[in-house]
């Protein structure tokens, strides 16, 4: 006997992710993100599954232990527990700290092993910054969303011997240095980093050995060729909105040269709420994401062309690890039934196109953890607008939902972000709304990841403008159809979702109900005071003419739908002072307007905020667009 999923089932989540291949093929080690609701907190642990099957186990106990890494003899696991590098002997026993506190003030990052297991490198704040010590700021980029006020604190590079635990930083703290890489002979680290003063908020990276081309463009994870003579980046050559390549950049710093051919897919290196994965090298191929149709999916590059995983379509990646000489992969899967199980793929099968490259499930935390679930089914949709573009939508309701319902249009952020047609642990309104006799909408509207460079730029420069009718117009279609109630929808987006929202409730009264998260409202104040403001302003407005007129603000005086709106006190994306300037707007306007903001909550707090505020989201957005659509 089945059930539907409910808020209140959001405690009993278990989602794998993060997974570390050992290096025979043999055992999968993963981070298993759990909820503890006594002290409302999120607790990650280490679990580790057998690639020959049975039951997965529990390593540690968290409730912070993430990044868990092999050493090169599988003989060690080394991982980060509340900020500190740890270790952990392969054939059981006690994790002991490797990095002390004075050592590493500000604690640490991933851990990267170099090829003969004795040493560590990783990135790290170079200071930490006493929480009621005065900020000075000389330079841009003197916030980041999640950590608050950093100042001019920047990232450096370390290394840690493993015998001695001496730690010693080998860059300078001029600039954010990412996650590091060790070249194949271990003299060498490459690394992507911002340079400059003003780097961490104008964007510009490069990748670096000593110094590696010019800081003009965009580098993300960095990787060496197996024989040390390039580096793979994932980037771009310029510095603009676009999708980002997989590059083999020269170590004389001459151009970089594309290897993901004519894929026209943004390659995702992964990050919150962006699932994916670095690139990693399998013989002469590379295994790498990207984004197809709102899904990220795993390809190969090799000799014979770019190849997808033979993972089924629509299925979501969110981690990859590979164990090369064993020819084997574990990746974290999403489908239509679970919301990640780590998956084992055969890479040899793949790359001669056998029967085994079939992929095998090898755990299930979704049944364990929420026994007779059923989720709401969800259809894919394309819709034609005027135009001739096709925008592709996914409708999540109930099989035995009846035609005239309720209907709620949901919008995604980013821009560049998209929804996918594979199972989601975070929108569980979605689910609640379907069971209640909902009909939910959501769209890939222009500018959405997964169909191409020029849909991902469509509505660059235009904001709204573009892609108003991607939503209007769908919805229009539905209601002709008869499938939905035109008196009885609502609308919701969060981050550029709860921009769009608020632009459309100013400019279509189709609206009953809206509810803008994570908002923008005013792309002036914005460019000044969210860590994003100079590039939205910069590269996604680009005329510093159009700030005022592509503001939602600009037209609040067309508002008439009541608005709930729900925000992170602690955004430092999308500023709480724009939610609280949409408040102000709306009601001394005289519009129905709530605001509701969360104490101590990320732009990401949706993914990874207390429990307690994650669940109060669903429930006051569900209350409010059922209140004010009931007949």
């Amino acid at each position: 006997m089945t059930r539907p999923l409910t808020i209140d089932d959001l405690y009993r989540f278990e989602i794998p992710g993060d997974p570390a291949l050992s290096p025979d093929g043999h055992r999968v080690v993963y981070t298993l993100t759990t909820q503890d609701a006594a002290n409302d907190r999120v607790v990650r642990s280490l679990w580790e599954v057998r690639a020959d099957g049975g039951p997965a186990r529990r390593l540690t106990h968290g409730p912070a232990d993430t990044a868990p890494r092999w050493s090169p003899d599988g003989t060690t696991l080394a991982f980060l527990r509340e900020g500190r590098l740890h270790l952990l002997p392969a054939g059981g026993g006690e994790a002991t700290p490797l990095t002390a506190p004075g050592r590493c003030p500000a604690g640490a990052g991933t851990p990267v092993w170099s090829p003969d297991g004795s040493r560590i490198a990783f990135s790290a704040p170079a200071t930490r910054r006493e929480d009621t010590a005065p900020v000075v700021v000389d330079t841009l980029g003197w916030k980041a969303d999640g950590a608050g006020l950093i100042g001019s604190v920047r990232t450096r590079l370390f290394v840690v011997d493993v015998a001695s635990g001496e730690v010693e930083p080998v860059t300078e703290a001029d600039r954010n240095a990412g996650t590091p890489a060790w070249s194949p002979d271990g003299t060498r680290l490459a690394y992507p980093a911002q340079s400059g003063p003003d780097a961490a908020a104008l964007g510009a990276s490069a990748a670096h050995v000593v110094e590696i081309g010019p800081a003009g463009g965009l580098a993300g994870p960095v990787e060496w060729y197996p024989d040390g003579s390039a580096l793979l980046v994932v980037g771009r050559d310029t510095f603009a909105v676009g999708h980002a390549r997989l590059l083999r950049q020269p170590l004389d710093g001459s151009a970089p040269v594309p290897v993901d051919g004519d894929l026209d897919r943004n390659v995702m290196g992964g990050g919150p709420g962006y699932p994916g994965a670095r690139p990693q090298f399998h013989q002469d191929a590379v295994l790498f994401c990207a984004r197809d149709r709102g899904a990220t999916r795993l390809y190969r590059a090799g000799a014979d062309g770019i190849t997808a995983s033979p993972l089924p379509a629509g299925t979501g990646i969110s981690g990859c690890s590979l164990a090369p000489k064993a020819g084997r992969a574990a990746v974290v899967a999403t489908d239509a039934s679970s919301f990640a199980e780590i998956v084992l793929i055969d890479l040899d099968a793949w790359e001669r196109g056998e029967p085994g490259a079939r992929p095998v499930r090898l755990t299930d935390h979704m049944a364990r953890a929420l026994p007779g679930i059923a989720l709401h089914p969800v259809t894919e949709r394309e819709f034609t607008i005027a135009d001739g573009t096709v925008v592709h939508g996914m409708i999540t309701r109930a099989a035995t939902t009846p035609a005239g319902g309720p209907l709620l249009v949901d919008v995604h952020g980013g821009p560049h972000n998209a929804w996918a047609p594979h199972s989601d642990p975070v929108h569980l309104y979605h689910q609640e709304l379907a069971s209640r006799g909902w009909t939910i909408l959501t769209l890939n509207v222009r500018g959405s990841d997964g169909y191409g460079e020029d849909f991902y730029t469509a509505a660059v420069g235009a904001w709204g403008e573009t892609d108003e009718r991607d939503v209007l117009q769908p919805v229009a279609a539905l209601v002709d159809e008869g499938l939905v109630d035109p008196d009885r929808i609502a609308l919701t987006g969060y981050s550029y979702g709860g921009y769009l929202t608020c632009w459309l409730s100013a400019r279509s009264d189709l609206f009953a109900a809206v509810v803008p998260g994570g908002v923008l409202v005013d792309l002036r104040s914005m460019a000044g005071t969210s860590e994003e403001g100079h590039l939205i302003a910069g590269h996604e407005i680009g005329d510093p003419r159009r700030m005022t007129e592509l503001s939602p603000l600009s037209h609040a005086d067309a508002v008439r739908a009541p608005t709930l709106i729900l925000h992170g006190a602690a955004d430092d994306t999308c500023p709480a002072g724009q939610a609280e300037q949409w408040f102000h707007a709306l009601r001394t306007r005289g519009v129905p307007v709530r605001m509701v903001l969360y104490p101590g909550g990320s732009h990401l707090f949706l993914l990874d905020g207390r429990p307690s505020h994650r669940e109060d989201y669903s429930r006051r957005l569900v209350e409010w667009v059922t209140t004010h659509t009931d007949r």
